[in-house]
């Protein structure tokens, strides 16, 4: 497919999606907002990809809303505005439930809405001299959309001094409060982000996307009999299926599990 605001190349199973509007620091607009879920929903299906990476074009990875589309959306209406933020929504929602894994390439500064993006990923891998930054408040707004996703990532207390003082931050500070998952030299970016993906391309494809569901579904749930049994019950119907069954033998077999071959 062809996209205005992104590139979009697979190398075997491996796909790459880049934010590509260099000129503007990656801002997102509706155009690239409706390309991502595109894209996002077209790879989630496909059933060669087994991992995404998420990377961007020029200095910066994403530096939130576009100046221009900030200043037509001055102009909605209430029901255009809802509209507008229900795309913006679906958007960060198709990536983070995309049943494929999705790696964050961040190759430059992250502000804004950019940091939905990177918070609805699964891993973030980041270059040292990156900067991040909430910065709705200085503009008189929140960062509502993005809240629930960048929640999870960085955690509460970290959202309460973040979301309000809208001050940057460093990517040693990211990589305390758990927003990155690895900090990097720019030299060791692209083989620490192909090395992760080497990693999640090894594992059962049908176990990651389930690993991924899991994750989701019992983050933040107490301990209940109702979980244990919901738990109890999914390890038993993976071992039970052809990839459970496949990879369990190749193992004792000591031989490369078929999805590998």
């Amino acid at each position: 497919m062809q996209y205005d605001t992104l590139t979009l190349d697979c190398e075997d199973t491996l796909a790459t999606v880049t934010l590509n509007r260099p000129q503007v620091r990656n801002a997102f607009n509706e155009t690239m907002i409706a390309e991502l879920t595109s894209a996002f929903n077209m790879l989630g299906q496909h059933r060669e990809i087994r991992a995404i990476v998420l990377a961007a074009n020029g200095v910066a990875f994403c530096a939130g809303a576009d100046l221009n589309w900030m200043r037509k959306m001055a102009g909605y209406s209430d029901d255009e505005n809802r509209a507008d933020a229900r795309a913006l929504a679906r958007m960060l929602a198709t990536i983070y439930r995309c049943p494929k894994p999705v790696v964050a390439r961040v190759n430059g500064d992250v502000y804004a809405g950019g940091m939905g993006l990177i918070s609805a990923a699964d891993i973030v891998v980041a270059q040292e001299d990156a900067h991040f930054c909430l910065s709705e408040a200085r503009l008189g707004l929140i960062p509502a959309t993005i809240a629930s996703y960048v929640i999870r990532a960085m955690g509460e207390r970290a959202a309460r001094r973040y979301f309000t003082t809208a001050e940057p931050f460093d990517g040693v500070t990211a990589l305390r409060l758990g927003l990155v998952s690895e900090l990097v030299p720019q030299v060791a970016l692209d083989e620490t982000v192909r090395r992760l993906a080497d990693a999640l391309m090894a594992n059962g494809p049908g176990a990651v996307a389930a690993s991924k569901r899991l994750v989701r579904d019992v983050a933040g749930r107490p301990l209940t009999d109702e979980l244990m049994a919901e738990t109890a019950e999914q390890i038993a119907r993976v071992r039970a299926s052809a990839e459970g069954r496949e990879g369990v033998a190749s193992f004792l077999e000591k031989r490369a599990p078929g999805w590998c071959i």
